[in-house]
């Protein structure tokens, strides 16, 4: 029998880590209907050799080209109707495969997603920052009501007063990417991941294709849960912000009537550090401003008796500031793009 499901694993240089995510897609309640493909995105550690001594197929790159072709090479070779992606660094709980594929309870559902969860190596304050600060959030379809400028503010001022949950099984825009599945037709159909977002981003321009050809349906799971461990370090958290800015500044010049995706929050802080040269209580104010401009810092040292979290504003911030920077970069290097047509005729994107 054909199976039920394909599972996607890509890795680069995960030799260390893929034995874990093995384990657990080897742990899962219908491992029997799972076909697992992992991609050795150009690795030098022989990722490829670990894979393949479980009995596993693998597909190589000999050189890096990317996430996105990483996923578009496994999704080509599956041969189940859903594919389902992972990255080397995460598990999924034992019925994580079983729920996806009961998400697609009807014809009109395209993608089933689920959960990131940080589980972060060590236990010093980047480790406990990275789990008060989970980044990994599906993006709500409240996101298509509008693309203009003062709607989008308002859900920005709005998310920094509350802290991200599952929440109930619903209906998303777009999924985090470590924890995603499609249909494998509608996926195909629409071309696959644009291989120019080599990371960040790629999903919800998915998402946007997918919409367009009319598969508009994308269900996220609260119980398909999986976790995400790494260690975090401060270059490695700038690094990956640099990356969602690029890719960010991809979909703007990409899509017709996308906004660019540009923070305030660092503007106006770097406005006041430039005006203190001339009225030096301004570096006074810029100092003390990020606890009022990300008020959940301030809520979790009092409210969550955690002091340290009055540290995180500061690091959010560099986090916006580094995503910022590479939204320009990215702008200015695919300023030729072609633009495609809105993804959504008629409507909000």
């Amino acid at each position: 029998m054909p199976p039920s499901l394909t599972v996607v694993l890509c890795s680069l240089n995960g030799a260390d880590r893929i034995g874990r995510t093995l384990d657990a897609l080897d742990a899962q309640t219908i491992r029997a209907d799972l076909e697992i493909i992992v991609v050795d995105d150009g690795s030098a550690d022989g990722t490829g050799d670990l894979a393949r001594a479980r009995g596993l197929t693998v597909l190589r790159h000999e050189r890096n080209r990317g996430l996105s072709a990483a996923r578009n090479t496994g999704a080509r070779a599956a041969k189940a109707p859903v594919v389902a992606f992972l990255d080397d660094d995460c598990e999924p709980v034992p019925r994580w495969a079983e729920l996806l594929l009961a998400g697609y309870d009807g014809h009109d559902v395209t993608g089933v997603g689920g959960p990131v969860v940080p589980v972060v190596a060590g236990t010093g304050f980047l480790a406990r920052y990275v789990e008060r600060n989970n980044r990994h959030e599906p993006l709500e379809l409240e996101l298509t009501t509008s693309q203009a400028l003062p709607y989008r503010f308002w859900l920005y001022l709005r998310d920094q007063w509350r802290t991200p949950r599952p929440g109930p099984r619903r209906d998303v825009y777009s999924f985090t990417g470590g924890n995603m599945s499609f249909r494998r037709d509608a996926l195909l159909e629409v071309g696959g991941f644009d291989e120019r977002f080599r990371f960040g981003s790629e999903e919800e321009d998915l998402s946007r294709r997918l919409r367009r050809a009319g598969h508009t349906r994308m269900v996220f799971d609260p119980e398909a849960s999986l976790t995400h461990s790494f260690a975090p370090t401060p270059r490695g958290l700038l690094r990956r912000s640099l990356a969602y800015g690029r890719g960010n500044a991809i979909q703007y010049r990409k899509w017709s009537g996308v906004r660019p995706t540009l923070f305030p929050w660092p503007v106006l802080v770097l406005t006041l550090l430039v005006g203190s040269l001339r009225a030096r209580p301004l570096a006074a104010v810029a100092a003390l401003l990020p606890l009022v401009l990300y008020p959940r810092g301030l809520r979790d040292a009092v409210l969550g008796r955690t002091p340290e979290a009055l540290l995180d504003p500061y690091l959010v911030l560099a986090q916006e500031a580094s995503e910022n920077v590479g939204f320009v970069r990215g702008a200015w290097a695919f300023r030729d793009m072609p633009r495609e047509p809105r993804s959504e005729p008629g409507k909000a994107e």
